[in-house]
């Protein structure tokens, strides 16, 4: 009841205060942070892969449809994800208002022609719109995988095989012609289980969580998961979430429960356990990385071969 009553309060005193962020340009944060987590990682490992996902608005100079590219955030990252390009922007295994699905394709273009790839994910569980998913997709020249479930928490059954399988060697995400995007690992019984489960999968990107539970999967399992069934490479990608502090992470401490820090904001009604955070402070961006302490740093000690970031559209939380 505390944690409540302290987070509700946080939330009134940060609505009060309008201009209490001062003139911070939030997209210009956000992708000074992205930036900011891109060196540090290629500076450990040159070949290390950095893929935001949604806040398109970021890869224009001006968050506008049509603009300028914005060349040194995109020139800092590999590629970004999307979600709901084609179904699920209103409601699961429906279709993308078009007026949605052109916005945001008029920045996911610019991607592509500027060398960064595109991977989607749509959330449709019928058959007819996932194979359309994945025409529409690669007609645009995107990577995409169809999401049967929004919690990301199985192997889909269809289609049995992967879309463009195949028996290379994946090196780099522009190599890459299909992902498996499996982040809740709920329906495995063990991080073994789960190992096993998706080494009998033929994918050429794996995005998952770097913890199974409160464990952390070990060096040795991730390189198990970087090869294909059929004995080709893959590339093994972890999930960050950077927009927002979740209180089930092993950074978080409990007394954050009845004191939070200044940089904690209200929490996501839509995601329990997940709060905004003002994603531009030192603190909290020192937890992601920087130093050896840090959760990127952690996922590069792993061995995983890139970071796949979540929450970049923070920024529309403190615009609005």
């Amino acid at each position: 009841m505390k944690k409540i009553i302290v987070f509700a309060m946080l939330a009134i005193i940060a609505s009060a205060c309008g201009d209490d962020y001062g003139d911070v340009d939030f997209k210009e944060e956000m992708r000074n942070f992205v930036v900011g987590i891109s060196q540090y990682s290629k500076g450990i490992n040159p070949d290390f892969i950095v893929i935001p996902q949604n806040g398109q608005e970021l890869v224009t100079v001006d968050g506008e449809e049509n603009s300028s590219p914005h060349s040194t955030y995109l020139n800092a990252i590999d590629g970004v994800g999307r979600e709901d390009l084609f179904f699920g922007y209103d409601e699961d295994d429906i279709a993308t208002p078009s007026v949605d699905r052109n916005y945001m394709l008029s920045f996911l273009l610019t991607c592509v022609s500027n060398s960064v790839s595109v991977l989607v994910t749509d959330y449709c569980w019928t058959e007819e719109n996932m194979d359309l998913s994945y025409a529409q997709n690669e007609a645009r020249g995107f990577i995409s995988f169809a999401a049967p479930n929004r919690e990301l928490d199985i192997i889909p059954e269809y289609p049995i095989v992967p879309y463009h399988v195949n028996t290379d060697d994946i090196n780099t995400l522009a190599e890459a012609k299909n992902f498996l995007y499996l982040l809740n690992p709920q329906n495995f019984s063990s991080r073994e289980d789960f190992v096993a489960a998706v080494s009998q999968t033929n994918y050429d990107a794996i995005i998952m969580d770097y913890f199974f539970e409160d464990d952390e999967f070990t060096p040795a399992q991730i390189e198990a998961l970087k090869t294909k069934a059929n004995g080709g490479k893959r590339l093994v990608i972890s999930y960050m979430s950077i927009g927002e502090a979740e209180d089930y992470r092993y950074y978080w401490q409990s007394s954050w429960n009845n004191d939070p820090p200044d940089w904690v904001e209200e929490e996501n009604p839509e995601w329990e356990g997940n709060y905004k955070v003002r994603y531009w402070d030192k603190d909290w961006q020192a937890i992601i990385f920087g130093n050896d302490n840090s959760y990127l740093k952690k996922i590069l000690d792993a061995g995983f071969d890139g970071v796949y970031l979540d929450i970049i559209d923070a920024f529309e939380y403190f615009e609005d």
